[in-house]
C-alpha cells in the first residue's frame, strides 16, 4: 500500500491493561517512579513529610489519598500531578440500541414526513470529539427540504429508496449502498426524493464543548 494512503493510525493497536481501582492505580504509579528514580521509601517519605508506614500504605493502595498528599507525592517524585493518575481505567461509553428502539426526536428544521432516530448519544468523553448516529427515514415526496448547515463532519450511508442530495452547489445521486461523507458547513441536505421511502445512516461528529 502507498505511503500516502495508510491509516494514520493503527486501529490494531491495544494498550497495556490499566487499573479500575484508582487507589491502586495511584499506589502503583506512586511505587514504579520512586523506584526508577532509585528512591528508597523512607527517601521518599522525608522528601514529601509523609510517614513511611503511610507512604506504604498509598503504594498497596489500601488507602485513599487526600489531593494534597497526592500533590506532595508529584512534588517529591518531580512528576506532573496527572502522571499519578496515569494508569487509572476510566469508564469508555458505549451504547446499544436495539432495533426499532432509536429515540425519535424533533431535530430543528425537520417537517411532516422526516422521521429522526437517534441511534445513540455519548456526553463527555476523552476523545474530545461528539458523534451523533442518526436513522432517516423520508416518505413525503411533495414535502420541500430545508438545507442544514452546522460545524462538524458528516457521513450518510444510503439504506433504502434514491435521493438526490445537495452539499454546496454540488448535486449526488445517493442510492443503496452509497456514502456521503462532507464537511456539514456547507447548507446540505436531500434535494429530491427520487424513490421512497428513502432511508440512510447520518452520522454526525464535531468537537466537544469545553
Amino acid at each position: 500500500m502507498p505511503e500516502r494512503n495508510r491509516l494514520q493510525q493503527n486501529p490494531h493497536a491495544v494498550k497495556e491493561p490499566r487499573e479500575k481501582n484508582l487507589e491502586v492505580a495511584i499506589g502503583r504509579q506512586v511505587r514504579e517512579l520512586r523506584k526508577r528514580q532509585r528512591m528508597t521509601g523512607a527517601d521518599l517519605a522525608a522528601q514529601t513529610g509523609i510517614s513511611v508506614g503511610m507512604l506504604s500504605k498509598i503504594e498497596n493502595g489500601v488507602i485513599s489519598a487526600s489531593l494534597n498528599t497526592i500533590s506532595a507525592l508529584a512534588h517529591g517524585l518531580r512528576v506532573p500531578l496527572v502522571q499519578l493518575f496515569a494508569g487509572y481505567e476510566e469508564d469508555r461509553g458505549c451504547m446499544h440500541v436495539k432495533a426499532g428502539q432509536g429515540a425519535e426526536i424533533e431535530r430543528a428544521g425537520t417537517r411532516a414526513g422526516h422521521q429522526y432516530n437517534l441511534l445513540g448519544h455519548i456526553g463527555s468523553n476523552n476523545s474530545g470529539v461528539v458523534v451523533e448516529p442518526y436513522l432517516i427515514t423520508l416518505d413525503s415526496t411533495s414535502d420541500r427540504f430545508p438545507a442544514f448547515q452546522h460545524e462538524g463532519i458528516e457521513v450518510l450511508y444510503m439504506l433504502e429508496g434514491r435521493v438526490s442530495y445537495r452539499h454546496g452547489d454540488k448535486m449526488y445521486d445517493l442510492e443503496p449502498g452509497d456514502s456521503l461523507l462532507f464537511d456539514a458547513d456547507a447548507p446540505h441536505g436531500p434535494e429530491e426524493l427520487v424513490e421512497i421511502p428513502a432511508r440512510y445512516l447520518s452520522i454526525i461528529t464535531y468537537p466537544q464543548a469545553h
